[in-house]
């Protein structure tokens, strides 16, 4: 999950998180019962409410699609690279039918953003992250993975620890179909454990590094281990 263009840039400390969430819903649509027909009074309110409490407020079901650069990151399969390098003995770029040749991994997950909606129930297809490192095989003090995005400056970072979580994974397929450009085609990070700003969307280069540094979000107040229902005011 990237968050919109035009979201104001909060400080450090200002998390637009459940806790503020919950808040600006209470500004923003105070007097609504969440409920019936008063849930689609609100869905009708949404379009005067400021532009960032319309992002957060989960009008329906579904998914929203964020972005903190658009227009979204083309893909050619032609000219794509997945870039490995950093604390590896082997840097690695592999083409796009390089990255579909290796050992695929299917899951189903459910799929949660930090500003308060979710998606029960997605169908991944991609590759585990111990397939991706074999091939370049991280160097001994490697602890992290830093994740960049082609869209710029988004990047995110999850710790090796982190990342041996069973359902993690670099993901090239959506329910069932190739990821589409909205969202992140042709790979991205799938990490169901934790909120979505932690999946990097338009993956293009894993740098194996000492520490997990801060992200894009993180260096704006969110925090770096995103758990799911135990991190941003939660």
């Amino acid at each position: 999950m990237h968050a919109p263009d035009d979201e104001p840039q909060d400080p450090p400390g200002r998390l637009l998180g459940r806790r503020a969430f919950f808040g600006m819903v209470g500004v923003g649509v105070s007097g609504l019962l969440w409920g019936g027909t008063a849930l689609r009074a609100a869905s009708d309110a949404g379009s005067v409410l400021p532009h960032e409490v319309r992002n957060a407020i989960p009008f329906g079901g579904g998914w929203r699609i964020y972005a903190v650069n658009p227009p979204y990151p083309s893909f050619d399969p032609a000219t794509w690279r997945l870039r490995i390098d950093g604390l590896v003995e082997r840097p690695v770029e592999l083409s796009h039918s390089q990255l579909l040749a290796l050992p695929r991994a299917e899951q189903v997950s459910d799929f949660h953003c930090v500003t308060g909606w979710s998606v029960d129930g997605v169908r991944w297809g991609g590759v585990r992250f111990a397939d991706l490192l074999a091939l370049a095989r991280p160097k001994p003090a490697a602890r992290a993975l830093t994740f960049t995005s082609a869209e710029d400056p988004y990047v995110d970072s999850l710790t090796l620890e982190q990342l041996r979580a069973p359902d993690a994974m670099v993901a090239y397929e959506m329910d069932r179909a190739p990821l589409t450009r909205d969202h992140g085609a042709p790979v991205r990070v799938v990490m169901p454990r934790m909120y979505g700003y932690k999946g990097v969307k338009w993956l293009e280069r894993i740098t194996v590094t000492r520490v997990a540094p801060d992200g894009y979000w993180e260096q704006r107040g969110y925090d770096r281990d995103a758990w799911v229902g135990h991190s941003n005011g939660a």
